[in-house]
């Protein structure tokens, strides 16, 4: 391949190619193999080095089409020039081609593809490592200790202290063994096979497979044998009780004793120590934490039907409280005119109260609700709760405008945790760009603004419910994203990048994508988890709103 083809594809990477020289390069690729594996190589390079440098505060101005974007330096005046960036860019493009090109002029045949970096990255990741040894499996009515370490129900418990002054929670260990701790209680987590009680009521339940688990307490180790064993602790008395098997003790007055079914031993302290029956059994606590679900979801049943009246609410999907068929109701003025419409395989299952609550699911590529939302808007902000399995994909939808046209916006979840909020501020500006799917350069419309959000997840939160929001103000020139009633990120609205009159149109909840222009081929979008609440607002919500949203919605455990 010659250097004026080579000076062409550095063209089309940094969009200062003429119509004149696209026609050339675009015949090159379409009849020479090594210069459309050359123009892919550069591409995807440019792709790679683009992703690396667009945190958003290394963006000036960012081009984007349906999340694919390319950084250009746009000057006080209104001129483009290149930046340092595409400077950088070029020169990785040049050392690329360079390097490809060498062994083509020293007798290869053909050109072989350079590795995607993305891919090669990906190939030498190291595996994802978290610290911890057990899980709070669930809880009822729990109450922390001021200043202690608070968890929610489905999180990892590390090593250290936990302590609460009322309520019961269940903790699988990940050797096995489960523990129903009843509060006040303090206990310190040693390891997924140790764990030291200060004070609380608990019922431990040690399955072959954890056998060798121990309790420590009162200067003992007690040290399961494959039982069911019930302990009391407090700063005065201790007392064990074996529900089934057989424990044995170590350490302390008692080191060496064996108990077995139905047995006692009072560690410390005297008979007025407090009793260890009326435990929670599994069972007993599995009715507790229903019928606290079931409160919890009376009572959010009773503000989602008021929240339902406010007159900003464009549309609004309860989906946690509605009767599903084929239609997601809207609950808004608009009525039946927004109603969402279940596509493909949508799984419905328990929202995030529980057996009594409904949520869907759109873990496979076709699953996904549509929705027709039409009128203009000055403001917008989107809330919904989310519960995320995994980021599978480069670009998760939450909520997403079918095309991408001047006014309209994509709210979806990066494979890095960020949620991104992106607005379609141009639709006329063109831009060139090499489609993989296609193999061949494609013309693409629109100059878009992509607004980011601190991360909210890592693998440690999957199958968490999370209240996720985010305000469009135009008039304050200003997007402000939350997780949890909790401010994520806030971006100002630079002057290149203002519109104030937003649209919707039709839209998907949970997926994005039709086929492309002249193949069945669609982006795969769909989130792999489920959403059970969706509230899209015409008027920035403000930060107490949004806590206010978060706080009478969460479930029980958050």
């Amino acid at each position: 391949m010659d250097e004026a083809l080579q000076q062409l594809i550095f063209k089309a990477i940094d969009q200062t190619i003429t119509e004149d020289e696209f026609e050339q390069l675009q015949s090159a690729i379409e009849n020479h193999d090594d210069v459309r594996d050359q123009y892919l190589a550069a591409v995807s390079l440019s792709q790679a080095l683009s992703e690396i440098a667009n945190a958003p505060e290394a963006l000036e101005s960012t081009t984007a089409v349906s999340g694919l974007a390319f950084s250009k330096h746009v000057q006080a005046n209104g001129r483009s020039t290149r930046s340092a960036f595409s400077i950088k860019v070029l020169l990785a493009i040049a050392c690329l081609l360079l390097v490809s090109l060498s062994g083509y002029w020293f007798g290869k045949s053909t050109v072989v593809p350079a590795t995607n970096p993305i891919a090669a990255a990906q190939d030498t990741t190291e595996e994802s490592l978290l610290a911890g040894h057990a899980t709070l499996r669930r809880s009822v009515d729990l109450q922390w200790s001021k200043g202690a370490q608070t968890y929610r129900d489905g999180e990892i418990l590390p090593n250290g202290r936990l302590q609460f002054e009322a309520g019961v929670m269940e903790i699988d260990f990940f050797c096995g063994a489960t523990l129903i701790v009843e509060g006040p209680a303090i206990l310190d987590v040693k390891s997924d096979w140790l764990v030291a009680v200060e004070q609380g009521r608990l019922r431990a339940n040690v399955p072959p497979a954890a056998r060798g688990f121990i309790v420590k307490a009162a200067g003992s180790d007690i040290i399961d044998l494959g039982t069911e064993f019930a302990l009391s602790v407090d700063s005065i008395n201790a007392q064990l009780e074996v529900i089934d098997g057989e424990i044995k003790i170590q350490g302390g007055k008692f080191d060496g004793n064996h108990l077995t079914t139905g047995q006692t031993q009072r560690l410390m302290g005297s008979e007025s120590q407090q009793s260890t029956e009326q435990l929670s059994t599994l069972a007993e606590l599995q009715v507790r934490r229903q019928d606290a679900e079931a409160a919890r979801f009376s009572q959010w049943q009773a503000l989602s039907e008021r929240l339902s009246h406010d007159e900003r609410l464009v549309a609004y999907f309860p989906i946690a409280r509605s009767q599903l068929n084929r239609f997601v109701p809207n609950e808004t003025s608009a009525g039946t005119a927004f109603d969402g419409k279940l596509v493909g395989p949508v799984g419905v299952e328990h929202g995030r109260f529980g057996p009594e609550s409904t949520g869907l699911t759109f873990n496979r590529p076709g699953s996904r609700v549509r929705t027709l939302i039409d009128g203009d808007f000055t403001a917008l902000t989107f809330a919904c709760w989310v519960r995320i399995d995994s980021l599978e994909h480069t670009y998760n939808a939450l909520f997403m405008s079918d095309g991408y046209e001047t006014g309209e916006l994509h709210w979806q979840i990066r494979n890095d945790g960020r949620v991104m909020f992106s607005v379609m501020v141009d639709d006329t500006q063109s831009r060139k760009h090499f489609s993989k799917v296609e193999q061949r350069i494609v013309e693409t419309a629109g100059l878009a603004r992509v607004y980011y959000s601190d991360p909210i997840w890592d693998v440690s939160k999957s199958g968490q419910w999370i209240h996720l929001a985010v305000s469009y103000d135009p008039a304050n020139r200003i997007v402000v994203q939350y997780a949890n009633g909790e401010r994520m990120g806030a971006e100002e609205i630079k002057d290149q990048f203002y519109i104030d009159t937003l649209r919707i149109g039709p839209a998907e909840i949970g997926n994005w994508g039709q086929p492309f222009r002249k193949t069945p081929s669609f982006a795969v979008r769909n989130l792999n988890g489920s959403i059970d609440e969706m509230a899209i607002f015409g008027a920035p919500l403000s930060a107490d709103e949004i806590k206010s949203l978060y706080e009478q919605g969460r479930p029980l455990g958050y």
